[in-house]
């Protein structure tokens, strides 16, 4: 090899090292969605590792909608909730890493969507905002395998400003701060994350763009979001 030759090698490597990685397409991100084809999907109570002791049974009733809205068949949570209950199956955390073909059987569940509850609070000072912090995880019921997976981390400011100066303005805008945190509900702050989450998900069988969206550029594992005031 030359020297000329070597040095135009180089230069191409040099180029090819600092190029912008190739963006990851939902064929490739979830590629056993498009292999197994799921269409029913089992939804586990979310594991809570907030302080809020509510947040479990709260979330849990915002995940279906968002499901069967990108065309999957959600199996009642009002009634797996139940049969969970009565099978000692409450504790999602004690199966996301065992087998779940039972699940498969009992339920002729294709996936499991399983939720960590990581964040779930209001903050008043220094910046008031609501946070909720949720994992995502759809596994198999055939394979075992994790089909779709994604961290969201979304907050909404609930700082208020009346435009006023002074004392006045300044114990204003901290009381009606306090009350709109006080009266804005972590569940619709999860909705929100549920529906941004779930919209890098491969359409399932009842969506038209089932199996035509394998090409979409697949959205970020983990990210966080921060929800506009109207």
């Amino acid at each position: 090899m030359n020297k000329q030759t070597f040095f135009w090698l180089t230069v191409i490597l040099f180029i090819i090292s600092c190029a912008p990685p190739a963006k990851m397409t939902r064929a490739k991100a979830y590629s056993g969605m498009y292999a197994e084809k799921p269409v029913t999907v089992l939804i586990m109570p979310p594991i809570n590792k907030s302080t809020n002791i509510d947040a479990k049974d709260y979330f849990h009733s915002t995940l279906n909608i968002p499901l069967a809205n990108e065309g999957y068949y959600v199996i009642p949570p009002f009634l797996s909730m139940e049969i969970l209950k009565k099978e000692s199956a409450y504790d999602a955390e004690l199966f996301l890493n065992e087998p779940l073909n039972k699940f498969g059987e009992v339920f002729g569940a294709d996936m499991v969507l399983f939720t960590i509850i990581h964040r779930w609070d209001k903050t008043l000072l220094p910046i008031a905002h609501i946070t909720v912090q949720i994992e995502y995880i759809i596994k198999s019921t055939k394979t075992n395998q994790v089909l779709y997976t994604r961290k969201a981390k979304v907050k909404y400011p609930t700082g208020v400003n009346t435009g006023l100066g002074g004392g006045l303005g300044l114990i204003a805008n901290l009381t009606l701060t306090a009350i709109n945190t006080a009266t804005t509900t972590f569940v619709d702050v999860a909705r929100q994350s549920n529906n941004i989450t779930f919209l890098d998900m491969p359409r399932g069988k009842y969506s038209k763009n089932n199996l035509k969206d394998s090409s979409v550029t697949a959205g970020k594992k983990e990210f966080s979001y921060t929800i506009k005031q109207n």
